[in-house]
Formats: structure tokens, C-alpha cells, sequence
């Protein structure tokens, strides 16, 4: 039988109640169906239809959780609800606390950007405490975006000189030389993630001068060999397909005043052999050195269509089947 509760929300603005439900009540939508639940607002009272108590309750701190966020001036969208969500059914919502109270940058028009969940809060604090940072993680958990905005806002402080952008250039090797075009035209194509992020937050137009005076530089790994780089933000991305040579290669490139943030996904690895893979050796040869943070995100720091996290996590529940001997043969 269910169980009737309500939720008084009167001291509440009714331009912040009516953002909580979302364009339609979209966003009361995603909680009745991440909890099964009937879930109406009426008058000043949300009104909660459940059997579980413990439902019940779930879905009043993820409300509180919502008011929290606006109340810190964030524009709520469906993948923040549905984040909530999670976060409750784990029994982890508290830890969202102060995830939104420091922003990593703004864009060009003004709007600041925020973790947007607990793991990329940990990233964040990770890029100010350490000067290299591995950052690993499954598609979409914005790991690669939030490195870069927080790249070009050191830039734009004045607290480095340069942005080097760089990856593998192609999955599992770096033969460019049948790609059209100059250097450049060959490896955009490989940088698109990281031209969005350059573009959100310093306009096209300005990363295209930086691009032209080489404040903002973009290359394929194997043109990092022999170089030595001095108050720059150096970010590999893609390194899951650098062999161990390449990984120790790049970052013996660090020089004074710089930052390292080396993103990767370890279940995506294109190397014949996944033990082979520069990441995954890094990860083991190098934990525990001072100065070097290493930040995993999960399928539940993804921050893109709901429908892409139950997708990894099919994935993640196939591959444990198969094992580690199957995985590494690969």
C-alpha cells in the first residue's frame, strides 16, 4: 500500500519551485521514474505516493539536494536530477555538498562552470593541489573538458604562457603522413573535444589568434620528443593508446612551472596488447610519488544522456564476465 507524505515548501520562491520541476516537470519525470513513484506539487506541498518509507525519504534529500544547488545560483538541468537520483538510491547525496561551490572557469559569455559531480570535484581539487594529474575515466564523465576550461583559465590570469594540447594521433600509432593538409589540419580532427572546451571558454575567434602566436599549441605526441616545456599546461589526452616508451617520453618533457593533466579511458584501449598501454603502467610505476594525483571517474560521474551510463555499466558487467585474461588478449 502506498504511502502518502508531503513536502511543505512555502518559504520557498515560487520561481525557484517551479525551476525545481523543470519545462513540463521534466525533472519531477526523471525522479518518479528513477524511484517509481507518484510525485505531484501542489499548492506549496509536494506530494509523494510511494510504498517505502525509505523511498520516501530518498526522494526528499534529493529535493533538498536541488533547492541546495539553485540556492548556489546553478541553473538545473535533467542530468543534474538524474545525478541526485543516483546519488541517493547509493546513499551518497551529502557528498554532493560543496561539489558546486567552485568553478573551474567561466565561459566566454560570462556563465561560470562547475563540477558537476563528486569525481570531477575531486579532479578539480587534483589540478590546483598537484602538478601532474592522471585523470581516468569513462566516456562522457567530462574529464578531457573540465581539464582544458581549467587550463584556459590559468591562461587567462596570467598564471602560464602557453596551452599544449596534444594525443595519440591516431588510435594505436601516429602515421599522419597519409592525412591531407599541414600538421594541423591532420591532427584537428583527433582535438575536437579539446577545441570545443578552448572554444566554450575563450571564444573561437581568441583561440584562433592564440593558435596563430602559438600561446595555444596542438600536436601529435611524437612531436613532443626532444622538447623541454617551461610555464606551460600540458595535456595529453587519449593516453590509454601511448605505449610505455611514449608515456615516459612526455613526461620527461615537464619543465619548470608547468602542469601535467594526462586523461585516458582504460576500458577503450586500441594497443594490440592492453598491458601494453603507457597508462596503465604509469598508473602502477608512479603512484604514491609526491606531486602526482592520480583521480578516477566512474559511470556515475557521467554527465551526458542518462541513457549513456546504463550503457557503460552493461559494458563494465560484460567485460568483468569475460575476465582479465580475455581483456588483456585483446
Amino acid at each position: 500500500m502506498d504511502r502518502k507524505y508531503t513536502i511543505e515548501v512555502s518559504d520557498k520562491d515560487m520561481n525557484q519551485i517551479v525551476k525545481l520541476c523543470g519545462p513540463n516537470d521534466k525533472h519531477l519525470d526523471v525522479i518518479r521514474e528513477a524511484f517509481t513513484c507518484q510525485l505531484t506539487l501542489r499548492d506549496n506541498q509536494f506530494v509523494i505516493l510511494c510504498e517505502q518509507e525509505d523511498t520516501i525519504n530518498k526522494i526528499k534529500e534529493v529535493l533538498q539536494a536541488l533547492f541546495d544547488m539553485m540556492d548556489q545560483h546553478i541553473d538545473l538541468s535533467e542530468q543534474d536530477v538524474d545525478y541526485c537520483c543516483r546519488l541517493a538510491k547509493l546513499g551518497k547525496i551529502k557528498e554532493i555538498g560543496n561539489t558546486y561551490q567552485q568553478p573551474v572557469g567561466k565561459t566566454i559569455n560570462g556563465k561560470m562552470i562547475y563540477p558537476k559531480t563528486i569525481g570531477q570535484r575531486q579532479l578539480l581539487q587534483a589540478m590546483r593541489h598537484a602538478e601532474i594529474v592522471f585523470a581516468t575515466g569513462v566516456a562522457g564523465t567530462g574529464k578531457t573538458y573540465l581539464a582544458v576550461v581549467y587550463a584556459a583559465n590559468l591562461l587567462k590570469k596570467g598564471e602560464i604562457k602557453k596551452i599544449i594540447l596534444t594525443r595519440p594521433a591516431v588510435e594505436a600509432g601516429e602515421n599522419l603522413g597519409f592525412l591531407p593538409g599541414d600538421l594541423k589540419e591532420k591532427v584537428d580532427p583527433y582535438l575536437r573535444p579539446l577545441y570545443d572546451a578552448l572554444y566554450d571558454t575563450l571564444g573561437n575567434e581568441q583561440v584562433e589568434k592564440l593558435l596563430e602566436k602559438e600561446v595555444i599549441e596542438i600536436a601529435p605526441l611524437a612531436y613532443m620528443r626532444g622538447r623541454t616545456l617551461d610555464n606551460a599546461f600540458i595535456i595529453l589526452d587519449e593516453a590509454q593508446n601511448t605505449t610505455r616508451a611514449q608515456m615516459k617520453m612526455f613526461l620527461t618533457r615537464m619543465g619548470f612551472h608547468s602542469r601535467i593533466v594526462i586523461t585516458g579511458d582504460v576500458t577503450q584501449i586500441d594497443l594490440i596488447k592492453k598491458r601494453d598501454s603507457g597508462l596503465l603502467n604509469a598508473k602502477q610505476l608512479l603512484y604514491g610519488i609526491e606531486g602526482i594525483s592520480f583521480v578516477e571517474l566512474t559511470s556515475l560521474d557521467v554527465v551526458r544522456h542518462p541513457l549513456v551510463q546504463k550503457i557503460i555499466e552493461r559494458y563494465e558487467k560484460e567485460e568483468e564476465g569475460y575476465g582479465e585474461d580475455f581483456i588483456n588478449r585483446r
